[in-house]
């Protein structure tokens, strides 16, 4: 039952208690017993909604960074990675396999600014050997949902 609540609150963290108890054929009691062992297991980290910033006057600039790092004995990749994790402008951070070792998403509010960051905050951190940036130039798609509603003739077009 826990993974089927998961899969809703994935799809839909709005769902109430009782959306779910209905969609289960459970009582809604069960669902918040349920939900607050998921927290407290940990399974459940936070609830967020999926913003698309493209839609704002304001709007940011996201980027890619791959990261080779020399890993230290006893810590691995982890003393990078927590690191890095403590930035504002990092939206997530992963241990790849392949090519680099760390895959590291962030968001700023112009070009400049993501350089600026790799260039002084990300590339001197210790046991870091090489970065390469890769900016997003357009989103279709995060975490599951789909950001492009219309179809439109956009060739041509460069978009940030």
């Amino acid at each position: 039952m826990k993974y089927e609540i998961l899969k809703l609150l994935a799809k839909n963290a709005r769902y109430t208690e009782k959306d779910i108890a209905v969609m289960l054929e459970i009582t809604e009691g069960e669902v918040k017993n349920f939900i607050a062992e998921l927290e407290k297991d940990g399974l459940i980290r936070g609830y967020k909604a999926v913003i698309d910033w493209e839609k704002l006057d304001s709007a940011s600039v996201s980027a890619i960074i791959e990261i080779n790092v020399v890993p230290k004995a006893g810590l691995g990749f982890e003393e990078v990675a927590e690191k890095l994790m403590k930035y504002d402008e990092v939206e997530s951070v992963y241990l790849m396999s392949g090519v680099y070792d760390l895959n590291v998403v962030v968001k700023g509010k112009t070009l400049h600014d993501i350089a600026k960051f790799v260039a002084k905050e990300v590339a001197t951190i210790d046991s870091v050997t090489s970065t390469t940036t890769h900016f997003v130039m357009r989103r279709y798609k995060e975490m599951d949902v789909e950001l492009i509603s219309e179809r439109e003739d956009d060739r041509g077009q460069f978009w940030i």
